[in-house]
């Protein structure tokens, strides 16, 4: 067991240099501080730094950090093949909590999660039915009704474009609530749909972003909705290309995960947020106070999970009539009166 122990220390110290500072030896483990529980954290392809959604879950766990006393060491994957061995280095030192970032980690952590019953993980936007497993997930489908709604109520062409990641139905989900807030100001309204590919590739081409976007504003789609993580910047990039009138962008971007407003200040009409921050702070605060919980945790409008963010850089692209109009279809949707459409459920 010790030499498991090892290699498997060693194996994660080459896949990340900041893990286990100050230093990734054998005494390591000894230099830990006991008196602290140890959080790791395994991002998806594309890196904290995505200013999306592992961003969102590196805010959290890093307000968590200040506030709590724990360890937090984090891993970014250089490539699929890495994440398996860095769940499975947190497990093997005993780590009290493991959070996985994305879908795509799910049946890595399924299988890590069974050969270590005693250690608590968590899966954003994944589902795992296992006790020792809290499942994240967030009902973006009622977020993206409402800045589906914004784009429909402030697009001067009719037309008005999607673009996702990988295509799979948790995307899905975000395009056909995108489309019904929209259809629900406009029944006319076009909304062109493109994916970047189907593999983990998806989330990182901000090039193909960009191409896609542009061929969307060819066709007339003045406002641009992306969930595909990193390759959407490409996205931002090309609504800024087409410049401002007036003092106002000719072609808009709505952002997601996390508050991406501030990314091209002035392009970006909105951004459907998913408060992943929130949901990760909130499960290691519940760790730290013996509450830790696995099973099935929903987010939606009701619990802000989910939302539309508003902040000087976007206060005055939205007329105030457009958010009351937003502002009343999210009250009906929180009391069951509009149902929004959830594509994972078709």
């Amino acid at each position: 067991m010790r030499f498991r122990s090892l290699a498997t220390l060693a194996l994660l110290c080459l896949l990340v240099s900041v893990l286990l500072t100050p230093a990734c030896t054998t005494q390591s483990r000894e230099r830990d501080d006991k008196s602290k529980l140890h959080v790791g954290i395994v991002f998806d392809i594309g890196g904290k730094d995505d200013r999306s959604f592992n961003a969102a879950a590196w805010q959290g766990v890093k307000r968590a950090e200040k506030d709590f006393p724990i360890v937090l060491r984090d891993v970014e994957p250089g490539n699929p093949t890495s994440i398996e061995p860095a769940m499975r280095a947190f497990a093997e030192r005993g780590y009290n909590l493991v959070i996985g970032v994305g879908f795509a980690q799910s049946p890595i952590m399924e299988r890590v999660a069974k050969d270590y019953p005693n250690v608590n993980f968590a899966i954003i936007d994944g589902v795992i039915d296992l006790p020792n497993v809290a499942s994240l997930v967030f009902m973006e489908h009622q977020g993206s009704y409402l800045v589906g709604m914004i784009a429909a109520r402030t697009s001067k062409t009719g037309v008005l474009g999607f673009i996702g990641g990988m295509d799979i139905p948790l995307i899905h989900r975000f395009a056909v609530g995108y489309t019904e807030g929209a259809k629900a100001v406009n029944p006319n309204i076009q909304v062109i749909q493109n994916y970047v590919g189907v593999t983990d590739a998806a989330w990182n081409n901000p090039g193909k972003g960009k191409e896609l976007a542009l061929a969307q504003i060819s066709k007339g789609a003045d406002i641009i909705f992306t969930a595909a993580g990193n390759s959407g910047l490409g996205a931002f990039d090309a609504v800024e290309q087409y410049g401002k009138q007036n003092g106002r962008a000719q072609r808009f971007v709505i952002g997601v995960d996390s508050n991406q407003n501030g990314v091209k200040p002035g392009f970006v009409l909105t951004s459907m947020v998913k408060r992943v921050d929130n949901v990760v702070y909130q499960l290691v605060q519940e760790l730290v106070a013996g509450r830790f919980t696995g099973g099935f945790h929903v987010y939606g409008l009701k619990e802000d999970g989910v939302g539309y963010a508003m902040d000087q850089f976007n206060q005055e692209l939205i007329s105030p009539d457009t958010l009351k109009q937003v502002e009343e279809a999210k009250q009906k949707i929180i009391n069951g009166e509009i149902q929004v459409t959830d594509a994972m459920k078709k």
